[in-house]
């Protein structure tokens, strides 16, 4: 495992996190009401401070009461404002020396603002699910909120029997008293903040195939109407799953599951070991089976293998891109040279003042990022032929798995398996804006942007 922490505040969201300490594990257990949409929750944060002593440190969460904050069982100084919860323990931390942080909190949570709309805890009609990409998950615990900060969760959600709570991760329990139940997950791989998922809602739950020996169990959560549909749409999930464990190595995590509310979504969106659908995403004919492909391969690419900050997230969303090309060309689709060609048509005719290594917090979701991202994939297999670019992909997997990543750090890997230098195919494809030529297999160079 790989681990690239940055030295500073992430230069896109310089307002979260903390990078003077690190997260080793939290253990989160919360009580939430769906009538009132209430929330009260304890954290017990085990964290490990930075090279310097820590006379004081910050947490993020959102606009909660707050009840209680103990630092190693004694009462610190702190203030909370503005999303920012800053601690100065009674004693500065010593470099390198483990610390414990309790906090309990408890109010009525909402999303955080984005540039994107509301992100993180989101109620529903019926339930409540939380989709914290990038920076919703203060929503609703409070946590060192960066990507590269990634940590192993124990998570117990309390709330009315009727109700079902799925996270990311191993049901260890699920224990009814009177007229509630609690769940109790345990991630145990090292996971960023965001990727933490939870929905809490009237679910059906359902096998998505036969694991069989050594196999990875699937499941999907479903309100009892959609079901039908369902059925079809993610009937060819476990097929997915045996492609990309061929294509990328063995899937990173224990387990995974699939959501889907009884609401519209725009997007889907992935979180570790679970994703999260709209009703909108269900339509019995495989209309969005693309997204299927695309939310699994974030398993690999952006959960297991995660980004040091949000400059480089076109590895994770450029690689989930290029997998939907990929089970496409394997599933009796187009194939994926035929994707990109489509892609490069599309991408002609756009401006084209878009970096993949550093495209500005408001380009970072931008289409153009995903497809771009995928066209760069398709040029360095185009460069490698075959056999060494699905190696490559391999070795990413294995080599970073549950660690963090930069571009720099993917170049480097990727000119292991070249032949003769790839810098022109970078710079053109990945640091430049200018859209280079279609790649066609046995290409290595590309004209600089």
């Amino acid at each position: 495992m790989t681990v690239q922490q940055p030295a500073g505040p992430d230069p896109y969201f310089p307002a979260n996190g903390d990078a003077r300490y690190r997260v080793h594990r939290y253990e989160l257990a919360v009580d939430y009401r769906p009538g009132p949409n209430r929330l009260s929750g304890t954290a017990r944060i085990n964290a490990i401070a930075g090279r310097s002593a820590l006379t004081e440190f910050q947490l993020n969460l959102a606009d909660f009461r707050i009840g209680r904050v103990r630092v190693d069982g004694r009462q610190p100084h702190y203030t909370h404002r503005g999303g920012r919860l800053r601690v100065r323990p009674p004693k500065p931390v010593r470099a390198g020396a483990a610390f414990t942080v309790e906090v309990h909190w408890s109010g009525n949570p909402v999303p955080v603002s984005s540039p994107w709309g509301g992100v993180g805890w989101e109620e529903l009609e019926d339930g409540a699910l939380v989709a914290s990409q990038p920076v919703g998950a203060p929503s609703w615990y409070p946590c060192n909120d960066r990507p590269a900060d990634k940590a192993s969760y124990q998570i117990s959600v309390t709330t009315p029997s009727a109700y079902a709570v799925v996270a990311g991760g191993r049901l260890l329990t699920r224990t009814a008293k009177a007229s509630t139940t609690t769940w109790v997950y345990e991630q145990a791989a090292p996971t960023s903040s965001y990727l933490v998922g939870l929905a809490i809602g009237r679910y059906q739950t359902v096998l998505l195939g036969d694991p069989g020996p050594g196999g990875v169990p699937q499941h999907g959560h479903i309100p009892a109407h959609l079901l039908p549909r369902f059925s079809t749409d993610f009937a060819r999930q476990p097929a997915m799953m045996e492609l990309f464990q061929e294509l990328f190595g063995p899937y990173p995590f224990d387990e995974y599951a699939v959501v889907v509310t009884d609401e519209e979504l725009d997007v889907p969106v992935e979180a570790q070991g679970l994703s999260l659908f709209g009703a909108n995403h269900v339509d019995g004919a495989r209309g969005w089976e693309r997204l299927v492909a695309h939310e699994l391969a974030h398993q690999w690419f952006g959960n297991s293998v995660s980004i040091a900050d949000w400059r480089h997230i076109w590895l994770n969303e450029g690689f989930a891109k290029y997998a939907e090309w990929l089970w496409s060309e394997r599933s009796g689709g187009r194939s994926a040279r035929q994707h990109a060609a489509a892609a490069h048509r599309s991408l002609s005719s756009l401006p084209q003042d878009l970096s993949l290594a550093d495209p500005g917090r408001k380009s970072m979701f931008d289409d153009r990022l995903y497809v771009r991202g995928g066209l760069a994939l398709h040029a360095v297999r185009c460069a490698l032929g075959d056999d060494a670019f699905f190696r490559m992909l391999q070795g990413w997997a294995r080599w970073h798995r549950g660690g963090t990543v930069t571009t720099a750090a993917f170049a480097a890997h990727v000119s292991r398996y070249a032949g003769e230098p790839l810098d022109d195919l970078f710079a053109a494809w990945v640091h430049g804006t200018r859209l280079p030529p279609l790649p066609v297999p046995g290409d290595v160079t590309a004209e600089s942007a």
